[in-house]
């Protein structure tokens, strides 16, 4: 089934029980989410869902794409696909996509978001978009695998980053991955997770 505003309203409403100082910062788009207007389809120009994943190695480092529209490195993510029937599932397929990483070896920190963050995003001429809003969820997971090839149409690279580093250059929403993942972390990698 796929992903409906009130799922999406959901997760904002687990994700502020984990991290109420961020209420102010998230008031607009759970406002929005109660209209229904359908925000996991990319179509939707006032506001549409993305997710994130930020996947970290070994405990010391952060993988990061460059991104080919924007030019800046980042955490792999992207658009909601019609056919996601979970957020989680939806970072996991992107990172996947981007990086070649094997998903049965990427492992959730945790099952609530580590980051949630409401943006605007610039025009895209190329993709026929005006400047918009996001609303990036990302999840943070754990591997010990390396990358494989990478999704050329979407980024330029693919490596790993010490954290610090990383949180340099993409920003704070870095150092949640690494708490989350001493949360309960599970022993099996996502295909194992996504049976049950």
């Amino acid at each position: 089934m796929a992903i409906t505003d009130a799922d999406l309203s959901s997760v904002v409403r687990d994700y502020l029980a984990r991290f109420p100082d961020e209420a102010a910062l998230l008031s607009e788009p759970l406002r929005l989410l109660a209209e229904c207007r359908d925000f996991a389809s990319r179509r939707n120009l006032r506001m549409h869902v993305t997710v994130g994943a930020l996947l970290v190695r070994g405990g010391a480092e952060v993988l990061l794409v460059r991104h080919r529209a924007y030019g800046m490195l980042l955490q792999p993510g992207g658009h909601l696909e019609p056919d996601d029937t979970s957020l989680i599932d939806a970072a996991v397929r992107e990172l996947a996509e981007e990086t070649g990483i094997d998903p049965a070896q990427v492992v959730p920190a945790s099952r609530t978001p580590v980051y949630i963050e409401y943006g605007r995003v610039p025009a895209r001429p190329r993709k026929d978009e005006p400047a918009h809003r996001h609303l990036d969820i990302g999840y943070a997971f754990v591997t010990h695998a390396d990358t494989g090839p990478i999704q050329e149409s979407e980024v330029t690279d693919a490596a790993w980053y010490p954290l610090d580093e990383a949180e340099r250059l993409v920003g704070p929403r870095i150092a949640r991955a690494v708490p989350a993942r001493e949360q309960n972390a599970p022993a099996r990698g996502w295909n194992a997770q996504a049976r049950e």
